[in-house]
């Protein structure tokens, strides 16, 4: 699974006893003791260390011929079939590659590293475009070959690949497409171009060819993802007592006791506080940009920021975020633990807002969507040597 939705102590735990998991080397501080700061240069180098194993003992193999690949994952009755390949990264630079998202800085830069110690992409960023005929027919077609790879993992979810060595059509066809959107996986891009560019500027004798000028994707039509809440977790109610709260939240919202935990359409989001579900909803303007028609831009600007101090979602140590395929009993249990003091479960953004936005050249709150399944790590890697 993607390093960044497992803490250490998570990766630890399902790396144990698993030598050949690529968590050695996307979360190489699990190999270390915990004293071991995992932004520190031992971290990296152990990466470096493992990924080199995993290729002296056979466990990463490098492709004779260039290909692209079908990568299939089901998730109970959910399936969704993208194309693993590479994207250049001035697609990125030029906005022919789309973003929604701002990074964080210590994260941006620890991924940057972690790549340019090991000299290769480990994690595909997720990618999706507006749907295709042309490529749709071309992956049904391929779909009839006998997989690379079929198998499901621990989590229960199914993982199908295809390889297409030269994938000659499926990149023509792609070259109709004039936009894609990151989806997610906006920290591995950033890092993927920074390293790029870094390299080139270093290289007296660039041509742009190599590897660097490239990074690892895997690009899903639109209409097949899935996206799921992205919830909030407050660890305190900024100096207020639980009644005062509702009081202040009751001018700027329609309150209502005894709610469902999953708001079921836009324009509301759900709150649980003292033992209690409650339903806040709202009125959008008409004519309001895209930003500002969604809940959580909503949640943020009208409570989080004013109501309970929460003015920089990405820096704060007060809050928590809290992806939706956990469900809203992960914030029942947060709460009633005293680790967080009141919780909001979120409607689900959508593809078509996430366009919207990243078209218009916004960006999202922070934590606006959460995709499932995850693209699994180590099924595909782009090495930059």
């Amino acid at each position: 699974m993607p390093y960044d939705v497992v803490d250490r102590s998570e990766s630890a735990a399902l790396a144990k006893g698993n030598p050949l998991s690529l968590l050695h080397v996307d979360r190489a501080e699990i190999d270390l003791p915990e004293s071991v700061d995992p932004y520190s240069a031992e971290v990296y180098a152990k990466a470096l260390e493992n990924f080199q194993l995993l290729q002296v003992n056979g466990t990463l193999m490098c492709e004779d011929v260039p290909c692209v690949y079908l990568y299939q994952q089901r998730m109970g009755n959910h399936v969704q079939t993208g194309v693993a390949a590479v994207c250049h990264i001035e697609d990125y630079e030029n906005d022919i590659i789309k973003k929604h998202e701002k990074t964080r800085k210590d994260k941006e830069d620890d991924r940057t590293r972690l790549i340019n110690t090991i000299s290769a992409d480990t994690g595909p960023v997720f990618l999706t475009y507006r749907d295709s005929a042309e490529i749709d027919a071309i992956v049904t077609s391929a779909q009839k070959e006998k997989p690379l790879y079929d198998f499901t993992a621990p989590d229960g979810i199914q993982h199908t690949v295809w390889r297409l060595a030269g994938g000659d059509d499926i990149v023509k066809a792609f070259g109709k497409i004039p936009v894609s959107y990151v989806a997610d996986g906006h920290h591995r891009t950033a890092s993927a171009v920074r390293v790029g560019k870094e390299r080139r500027a270093a290289n007296p004798n660039h041509n742009g060819t190599e590897n660097y000028n490239w990074f690892l994707a895997v690009l899903f039509p639109a209409s097949q993802l899935q996206i799921l809440p992205y919830n909030r977790s407050v660890h305190d109610l900024n100096g207020r007592t639980p009644e005062a709260f509702l009081t202040e939240i009751s001018k700027k919202f329609t309150v209502t006791e005894n709610t469902s935990p999953a708001p079921a359409q836009p324009g509301g989001v759900s709150m649980y506080l003292g033992g209690k579900w409650y339903a806040l909803k709202w009125t959008i303007p008409a004519g309001a940009d895209p930003i500002s028609r969604l809940d959580v831009t909503v949640l943020q600007d009208q409570l989080l920021a004013p109501v309970l101090g929460i003015d920089d979602p990405r820096t704060s140590k007060r809050i928590d975020f809290v992806g939706g395929i956990r469900g809203p009993g992960e914030l029942v249990r947060l709460v009633d633990s005293g680790k967080g003091a009141v919780a909001f479960s979120m409607y689900p953004t959508t593809v078509a807002q996430l366009m919207d936005i990243a078209d218009a050249n916004q960006i999202m709150p922070p934590k606006s969507t959460w995709f499932e399944p995850k693209l699994r790590s180590g099924l595909f890697i782009h090495t930059l040597d």
